[in-house]
């Protein structure tokens, strides 16, 4: 597979921001495959648009980029409770109806950043884990990371939505399931985020929004955005023509998008079965194997935050 030529915006985009050179990629791509290929306990996609999201997600440092992918990797042996649903479970399609995660077809400008909006309160916390909701969202940011040049070149950003939330939602954040969203989405994933926009916070959200602050770098502290009911404040960040028409826009429905992603599962069907290969044997690992219990502590319990 090579790598699809970015529009002139995105490219230059990337030039100055992410220092990439075209004339240069096939060397740094096939620097990272020959680094894979040494690695004992590293079991690794090669196809070079899955390498590219990583080399852009690290400026094209090449070291950043081996270590990103190490632990991108490691996190499916150490954490595999992010990535257990498969698109061909039943409960993949049963999560992705609930709307409780979108991912919006069109970005807002571009070259601005993909955006997803995560409504928790669409799922029954007494049916279904944020864990859940979190490996069946995975098989999208797959795809993603794969056909979306936005998203790899721009990043992401995100709209979470709380209304509704109920007290098992709150219970289910526990510190390590936190500790593995933020591993996840902040230091494994190629797909930097450009900010998280907060709507309807509850009570007791301020809790959970400072444990969870506590675990993010000083960059992505500085792109949390609290609006609460103000929508007004959204708009200027995401535009009306890319939100759905559940958030005032005109982009269609929810229930819209989601046939869209549907229409794309269906079109990265053998991609993503062949993607359920990979991942590490720690065993083999030169050096001290990585565990769940070194990367994320011991499970505790949410009581100890107080949630009122």
């Amino acid at each position: 597979m090579s790598v699809r030529p970015l529009t002139p915006i995105l490219a230059e985009k990337a030039r100055k921001e992410l220092n990439e050179d075209p004339k240069r990629l096939q060397a740094d791509l096939q620097a990272i495959k020959e680094w894979i290929a040494k690695q004992p306990h590293l079991n690794a996609r090669t196809d070079d648009q899955w390498l590219v999201a990583f080399l852009r997600g690290c400026k094209f440092s090449l070291e950043r980029t081996k270590e990103k992918l190490d632990l991108y990797y490691s996190l499916r042996t150490t954490a595999p409770d992010l990535f257990r649903i498969r698109h061909t479970d039943p409960i993949f399609e049963e999560i992705i109806s609930l709307g409780s995660f979108v991912i919006l077809p069109k970005a807002p400008g571009p070259d601005a950043p993909q955006t997803s909006i995560i409504r928790p309160a669409k799922y029954d916390a007494n049916k279904y884990n944020i864990l859940d909701i979190m490996s069946a969202t995975n098989v999208l940011m797959k795809i993603l990371l794969v056909s979306d040049d936005n998203a790899t070149v721009a990043g992401g950003q995100s709209i979470l939505d709380l209304e509704g939330v109920t007290m098992g939602h709150f219970m289910q954040m526990t510190p390590v399931v936190m500790k593995k969203m933020v591993m996840l989405g902040q230091d494994a994933s190629p797909m930097r985020m450009k900010g998280t926009h907060y709507l309807n916070t509850p009570p007791g959200f301020e809790t959970v929004f400072n444990a969870m602050k506590m675990l993010l770098n000083e960059k992505n502290k500085s792109r949390l955005f609290v609006h609460n009911k103000n929508y007004d404040e959204l708009y200027k960040y995401i535009p009306k023509e890319v939100l759905p028409a559940e958030y005032g826009g005109t982009a269609g429905t929810i229930g819209e998008i989601t046939d869209h992603w549907r229409s794309k599962v269906k079109e990265y069907s053998s991609w993503l079965e062949e993607d359920y290969k990979y991942g590490t044997d720690e065993s083999k690992r030169v050096g001290k194997p990585k565990t769940a219990e070194d990367m994320f502590g011991v499970e505790g319990s949410f009581r100890q935050l107080q949630v009122d």
